[in-house]
């Protein structure tokens, strides 16, 4: 056997295992190749190394990205792309083409395809993976707002999936890939200059939507924070589901100060928004609670906030998720709308099937600190 031959088994062999290993210890018992929840295929893609991106199996994956992309340019969400599929499932996504309203920015959808591709482009030169990442691309240029705000889902003309979204960073994560593609970071050096130029045009006005959408308080007209999506006629805090009622965020705030304090050259406008928005962070916190676990009277895991012991151990700082308008409270909800002020109030199903409580503003504190310690020099 030849050298060559030799080294591309080799390849191969080592980026099934390196593909294999990122797996959770159980799914190691099945083939990767097999249908898995959609999130394992989102903190895979961007863990597979260079060597995997120059392999048959990577362009085997390639392949089926190529066939979940819609006509819009964009993709669906919830899909494990590395899983082989049968003829008739084949045919079902091939059908699924036109299904333009499913085209979408949530749960890392679109922004991991494009990537990928561009990965699999970069290390094999095939350019069916360039031109449908390229499309990817004007996909989240086409679907911006002229107010600079993106939906969570494009072309779709109703329900909640219209409006301006920072849930799950969805606005965030685009505006960080456009800012990677303009700078030509790697993988977008393939990337014409007229393209980039755009990409650039849409990133500042995505900055200038987060600042016009930063809430001000009624009574005092101090800025505040940012909801988890706004009108995108407006521009105002509006209601997602019916458990994500117009409210102040101590979730997606975060992920918009990170990137306001990302930018090399703030403006004065930018600065007074993180001010603000620290500010508000800082004077929201929670004291004085942890969560105590518990198994419930039918048998299930559960949990409740109780007062921190009075002991010399640390007592954790968090936020809520939410805090009412009107006086700025954490508040919880069932899927019947109704404002809660204790997470016991509510039900089993949406006290554990959704994040309450965080932890990130500490860490955006903490980013605040070095950020006016650059400012400063």
């Amino acid at each position: 056997m030849k050298t060559s031959t030799l080294l591309r088994y080799s390849l191969l062999a080592i980026s099934y295992s390196l593909f294999a290993a990122l797996l959770p210890a159980q799914a190691q018992t099945q083939t990767y190749k097999e249908k898995r929840p959609y999130k394992e295929w989102v903190r895979l893609a961007p863990r597979l190394d260079d060597a995997f991106m120059a392999t048959e199996e990577a362009q085997r994956i390639a392949d089926n990205v190529l066939l979940y992309q819609h006509t819009t340019g964009g993709w669906p969400k919830n899909i494990y792309m590395p899983a082989e599929l049968s003829k008739a499932e084949l045919k079902a996504v091939r059908k699924a083409k036109n299904d333009v309203d499913e085209s979408t920015i949530d749960n890392d959808a679109t922004s991991t395809e494009i990537v990928y591709l561009s990965r699999v482009f970069g290390a094999t030169g095939i350019e069916k993976y360039r031109d449908a990442a390229l499309e990817g691309i004007r996909y989240l240029l086409k679907m911006q707002y002229a107010n600079g705000g993106w939906p969570q889902f494009w072309p779709r003309s109703e329900g909640y999936y219209v409006q301006i979204t920072y849930n799950d960073e969805a606005m965030v994560n685009v505006m960080e890939l456009l800012r990677h593609v303009y700078q030509h970071d790697a993988p977008f050096a393939y990337v014409d200059d007229e393209l980039c130029a755009a990409a650039r045009q849409a990133f500042d006005r995505g900055v200038e939507c987060i600042l016009n959408t930063q809430y001000r308080r009624p009574a005092d007209g101090q800025l505040t924070v940012w909801c988890a999506q706004h009108d995108r006629v407006t521009m105002q805090p509006c209601q997602a589901r019916a458990y994500e009622l117009p409210s102040l965020s101590g979730n997606e705030t975060c992920g918009i100060l990170n990137l306001l304090m990302s930018l090399p050259e703030p403006s004065e406008r930018v600065c007074q928004a993180i001010e603000a928005g620290v500010a508000w962070l800082e004077a929201h916190k929670i004291t004085g609670l942890h969560r105590e676990n518990f198994t419930g009277a039918d048998g299930k895991p559960d949990y409740r906030m109780v007062p921190c012991p009075q002991d010399d151990a640390p007592c954790p700082i968090i936020w809520a998720r939410f805090y009412t308008l009107e006086d700025e409270r954490p508040y919880f909800s069932d899927r019947d709308g109704v404002k809660r002020y204790d997470i016991s109030e509510i039900g089993y199903e949406r006290r554990n099937g959704y994040g309450w409580f965080t932890d990130k503003p500490a860490r955006v504190l903490r980013n605040y600190e070095r950020w006016r310690k650059r400012i400063s020099e």
